[in-house]
């Protein structure tokens, strides 16, 4: 056996320090999100005791109907547990892609956890094709009359609703609230998923570097989902904006999702992963209970 050199048996105690170093070193980047620390997630009924909650499950009936908005005619869906009695209202705004069959799937899913859904269809009014590059600042007042509409219902409880949208009906229902003033009076929470936070009008700059300035001024409870795998211009406004509103001590929420992209809640079944499900099974858990809680009614019973 050929013995081993003397300098080779220095040099390796020389490294040996320095490779225990590396082996014990944390990792080049570490990422946290917010719901890790402020401990969101954590649940000490699951912890010490195994317990979880218990979803809400209403089987949903859907129908079409229609409203005014000046001279515009506006259509919408009406999604509503089949039981008969009043529910908690949600009006749900789609984004660019519109109500669809996969998109329709959204304020289903709320209705079956116990709420009365509207859902304007704001492109079929305006005639507006699917995927515009435009925005259609007329939309806007759509929604806002549409909030009204909901409000007249006789099947619903109370006098206020929550608006839920996702993409760029994140920024059609931030206009509808605060310039077109729902908030507070009639509109008591927003929930918005990856939403687009700035004007689709204006410049490029714009949508990487800068926040609708609307959110300054938006006043009720704000709970934001975003995937961690969102485009950078969709993830800088969301993070500065939320930012904003915290230091306004608004108190928004922002869940950032690990290991999903931008329509992680509608994407279809051929491209849809594991990731995908779990995040879209958590945000509508989360956001039937910050619904619950904002509309005064913490139940999971028709009234």
């Amino acid at each position: 056996m050929t013995p081993i050199p003397q300098i080779l048996i220095f040099l390796l105690i020389a490294l040996l320090p320095f490779h225990q170093s590396i082996a014990a070193h944390e990792p080049w980047v570490k990422t946290t999100y917010p719901q890790d620390e402020e401990k969101t997630w954590w649940s000490d009924d699951w912890w010490e005791d195994g317990k979880l909650e218990s979803p809400s499950n209403y089987d949903v009936v859907m129908e079409k109907i229609e409203y005014e908005n000046g001279d515009t005619t506006v259509p919408a869906y009406l999604f509503r547990p089949k039981t008969p009695g009043k529910y908690l209202p949600v009006l749900f705004q789609h984004g660019r892609r519109g109500l669809d069959n996969l998109t329709l799937l959204m304020p289903k899913r709320l209705a079956a956890r116990g709420f009365i859904v509207l859902a304007p269809d704001v492109f079929n009014a305006r005639f507006i094709e699917k995927l515009p590059m435009e925005h259609d600042y007329d939309t806007e007042t759509d929604v806002a009359r549409g909030v009204e509409q909901l409000l007249k219902r006789n099947d619903i409880l109370g006098d206020k609703a929550c608006i839920v949208s996702h993409t760029r009906g994140g920024y059609i229902a931030l206009k509808a609230l605060v310039t077109h003033k729902k908030q507070v009076k009639e509109i008591a929470c927003y929930v918005s998923s990856y939403p687009h936070w700035q004007d689709p009008n204006l410049p490029e700059p714009y949508q990487v570097y800068r926040y609708a300035t609307e959110i300054n001024d938006l006043k009720v409870p704000v709970l934001v989902f975003l995937g961690e795998h969102d485009q950078y211009q969709r993830i800088r406004p969301i993070m500065e904006g939320i930012n904003t509103l915290k230091e306004k001590n608004r108190n928004p929420t922002l869940i950032v999702y690990p290991g999903v992209g931008r329509g992680f809640d509608f994407r279809p079944p051929h491209v849809r992963t594991f990731a995908d499900d779990l995040a879209t099974k958590d945000a509508i858990q989360r956001t039937e209970k910050f619904i619950r809680e904002n509309l005064g009614q913490t139940s999971n019973n028709s009234q």
